[in-house]
């Protein structure tokens, strides 16, 4: 038997949008076009996933995250709340990036923080730790764990 997706009476999902099995759409969320969700994954409250943004199974994203066109997650990751992603590097209202946008991966197993920001154009590695509040200017090692603003190493993780 194949689990259900469950969306939100209050949540918007765009056409276009493909969401994998067994995953769950909270409150006031929006999925914009071409979004791919993948299979078992939770967003929480007002959650925006951006059009064209690729997510991966089993992901994790706690309320008030938006994921940005640019930004791609892997599977098994963690977003927790309010975590911030940017998509451009010098954003001007007399330039816009008309889907210029800086790509940033989040890979396999990371956890971002609550109210962690993550600039544009950086990767954070496999199962990485990335401290609440932190602010994330440079790609993230694998097994790293950063805190810190900006953020710096202050450890290694096990998987």
């Amino acid at each position: 038997m194949v689990e259900q997706v469950f969306i939100h009476e209050s949540s918007y999902v765009d056409d276009g949008v493909t969401i994998g099995a067994g995953t769950k759409v909270w409150h006031f969320c929006h999925i914009q076009s071409g979004a791919v969700l993948g299979e078992r994954c939770s967003l929480g409250q007002n959650v925006n996933i951006g059009p064209n943004v690729r997510i991966g199974n089993g992901v994790r994203i706690q309320n008030n995250v938006s994921v940005y066109e640019g930004v791609e997650i892997e599977d098994d990751v963690f977003l927790g709340p309010s975590c911030v992603f940017t998509n451009v590097l010098m954003p001007r209202m007399d330039r816009p990036a008309n889907g210029h946008y800086e790509r940033t991966l989040v890979r396999e197993g990371a956890s971002i923080g609550a109210n962690a920001t993550i600039v544009c154009g950086h990767t954070i590695g496999r199962h990485a730790l990335v401290g609440a509040g932190a602010v994330v200017t440079k790609d993230v090692p694998d097994y790293a764990i950063v805190a810190g603003v900006p953020a710096k190493i202050i450890g290694k993780v096990e998987e």
